[in-house]
């Protein structure tokens, strides 16, 4: 049986050159949100954990300067416009699966009118600090405290009817990756597939990853739903 293609595609440092959340950091937090960002790369504190109380070092009346602070500073990877159009006239399913924040992600992708499911984390900013919210926890299968639970996402599609394919770069999207069927991935997840032997093929652009899409419909029994 064919199983149809479904692309569950990170959005920092894959979609969008650099890591948002650390350039908001390095932009606007004290000095500790390095400390606490090295804990979370390191797995010594949960993403959610991690994520919410770098967040808390900023004040919420900032929210306007770091919004136009990110959508001047972020840089789209090459060629995300033209995959999004490959997806589109392809028939594949696309979803982007974030551990970013609803108020920097909506905006940065909105030039380019996905009409895809947008998975990423909420914010509040209604007390003195930014709050990060949830909408997106862990389901029972998963105790990472993810915070936004790509692999909750990914176990909604049965592996019997979809190709399900990771698209990331960094340790967020490790969990998902082991799931998947294939990983097309670049840094830390290339080289944490590597280590694994997960299936996976590297990609520097968007060109890359609709080429290396290509190719896996012409060997795998993957289609169009």
């Amino acid at each position: 049986m064919t199983r149809s293609l479904v692309l569950f595609c990170d959005f920092d440092g894959t979609i969008t050159e650099k890591d948002n959340i650390v350039a908001i950091m390095r932009r606007f937090a004290p000095p500790e949100w390095e400390a606490l960002t090295e804990k979370i790369l390191s797995q010594q504190v949960s993403v959610r954990e991690g994520v919410g109380q770098l967040f808390q070092l900023l004040p919420s009346s900032l929210r306007q300067e770091i919004v136009d602070f990110i959508v001047g500073e972020a840089v789209i990877r090459p060629g995300f416009a033209e995959f999004v159009r490959f997806c589109r006239d392809e028939g594949i399913e696309l979803l982007i699966t974030s551990g970013g924040i609803d108020f920097f992600v909506e905006p940065i992708l909105a030039p380019f009118e996905l009409n895809v499911p947008i998975y990423c984390n909420g914010s509040d900013f209604s007390g003195e600090r930014i709050t990060i919210t949830w909408p997106h926890r862990c389901d029972e299968h998963c105790d990472n405290d993810c915070g936004m639970c790509k692999t909750t996402i990914i176990r909604r599609y049965d592996p019997d009817r979809h190709f399900r394919v990771v698209i990331g770069d960094s340790v967020t999207d490790l969990a998902g990756a082991k799931i998947a069927d294939f990983v097309i991935a670049r840094s830390l997840l290339a080289q944490k597939c590597a280590e694994l032997g997960l299936p996976h093929r590297t990609f520097a652009t968007f060109h890359d990853v609709i080429a290396i899409l290509q190719d896996l419909r012409t060997q795998q029994e993957v289609g169009s739903p």
